[in-house]
């Protein structure tokens, strides 16, 4: 039985993933393991990455969006919140062209030299009535509710703002309450 790679997600691209493989190493993309999986650097920036999924194999492109596709064959996975990324994606290993993949590495390689970046949106700023009141209130819950990065306040903010019923809203804000007065963020059991 072969050995299940960590850049194929079902074990089923396992020829077709080898074969983009040999073909990235034609450049001077430097091969690293990064959210379990094969990402190629230059310069240490990330420029592509390679995985196969339930239905297709692929070459994500980091700064894809600066791409000159004239194939018109890069896709925005997620139109509403990928700004940058753009993959390349296969069906089969017929579908694999090296000159034309060697011409998108090759113009990516050159776009991490011009460092172009899509500057962040900034995020509209965000209240919560609820959580206010509540600050007025009590004093120490404010404190701690400032120590944390806006980030984080964002996110109790918005938890406590997408409750569709008043009782919801009322269960999480108490819900929320210890865990600020103990510092520890709303997703914080998520990150490592």
């Amino acid at each position: 039985m072969t050995e299940k790679k960590k850049w194929d997600k079902t074990n089923k691209w396992v020829e077709e993933l080898e074969l983009l493989k040999a073909i990235i190493n034609k450049t001077k993309l430097v091969e690293t393991i990064k959210w379990g999986t094969s990402v190629y650097t230059y310069k240490s920036k990330n420029v592509i990455g390679i995985s196969g999924f339930k239905s297709y194999f692929g070459i994500w492109f980091f700064n894809g969006v600066f791409l000159n596709d004239e194939k018109n064959i890069l896709i925005n996975a997620n139109e509403e919140n990928t700004k940058s990324l753009r993959q390349m994606r296969f069906n089969s290993i017929e579908e694999v062209n090296e000159k034309t993949i060697l011409k998108y590495i090759k113009e990516a390689i050159e776009n991490e030299g011009k460092d172009l970046k899509i500057k962040p949106q900034k995020k509209a700023e965000i209240s919560c009535e609820l959580l206010d009141k509540e600050f007025k209130s009590d004093s120490n819950l404010k404190k701690a509710f400032d120590l944390f990065t806006l980030f984080k306040q964002r996110e109790f903010m918005e938890y406590i703002n997408d409750a569709k019923q008043e009782k919801t809203t009322i269960n999480r804000l108490e819900k929320i309450k210890p865990m600020i007065l103990s510092n520890i963020g709303l997703n914080d059991k998520y990150r490592s």
